[in-house]
């Protein structure tokens, strides 16, 4: 079952009509590439399907040579890159193509913001249109279910989220399996690993504090003397919670706007099924 996503016309209309390079960020298992693929598909045009994890196709592409890239997509009309984080010198590689070959069309996905926004964002500084994908949506989820459909599933879409694959299985306890499976890679692939964090316990505490209050107004110095960690820490731990599409911040609203800048945020989780396993 393909779920037709909110962004995909304005993908799909930003490549027709730029040359412009598609970045496609979201949290892993939320449907980057299955979106892209059905993008491309609708596009009609000859693609090279890439998947950043082969060695063949990581050392072309971070050769920063434009004749040994040429010779990989030549005949090709679109590059799909999956994962480009991956490869090194990314950025730069990504510069050479779009400027080199300006008829070729290009798209690219992160698991992390930071991690490829990181590697991308100085070289390609005017040449790339960028889009976050999140989990389902009631609203994308109208056109495959009546309303009475959708008020039946509304249940498992409160307890168990939005995440693709956990949404279209029957089985709650498979259901529950995947979300602690999709959170363990949140957890220690994205965020532990790739930035070096040094007490994964801090992290699993402060999701857990994050989740009791979701909704609410959050203080930096509660949640850093309650973990007994600095608040500029707390401030790290909490900028790659949500570059990784766990958490996003709501920021306080004044008529004043002197009294707008000193009120707290607000926290809230992406899917709902993540805040129920933390």
């Amino acid at each position: 079952m393909i779920v037709e996503r909110k962004i995909s016309d304005e993908v799909i209309k930003k490549v027709k009509n730029t040359n412009k390079i598609i970045l496609l960020y979201g949290a892993r298992q939320v449907g980057k590439t299955t979106l892209a693929k059905d993008i491309i598909s609708k596009l009609g045009l000859k693609t090279l399907f890439i998947n950043a994890d082969e060695q063949k196709y990581n050392d072309i592409l971070s050769s920063r040579a434009l004749d040994r890239i040429e010779s990989l997509v030549s005949g090709y009309q679109l590059v799909f890159i999956d994962e480009a984080q991956r490869i090194t010198d990314i950025g730069l590689n990504l510069k050479i193509m779009v400027d080199g070959l300006p008829s070729l069309k290009i798209i690219a996905t992160g698991s992390s913001s930071f991690e490829l926004a990181n590697k991308v964002s100085e070289s390609l500084t005017g040449r790339a249109w960028t889009f976050n994908l999140y989990p389902l949506a009631v609203c994308e989820l109208k056109k495959l279910y009546n309303e009475f459909e959708l008020k039946s599933k509304l249940d498992d879409l409160l307890v168990f989220g939005g995440y693709p694959e956990v949404f279209t299985t029957v089985n709650h306890r498979e259901k529950q399996n995947l979300l602690e499976e999709i959170g363990r890679s949140y957890l220690y692939k994205d965020i532990l690993e790739l930035a070096t964090v040094k007490h994964s316990s801090k992290i699993k505490d402060l999701l857990k504090l994050l989740a009791f209050q979701i909704g609410s107004e959050v203080s930096i110095n509660e949640l850093s003397n309650s973990l007994n960690i600095s608040r500029d820490t707390t401030e790290r731990y909490m900028d790659l919670l949500e570059k990784s599409f766990v958490i996003f911040r709501l920021k306080g609203f004044s008529r004043n706007l002197r009294k707008e800048v000193t009120k707290m945020d607000k926290i809230f989780f992406y899917d709902l099924g993540i805040r129920n396993i933390v």
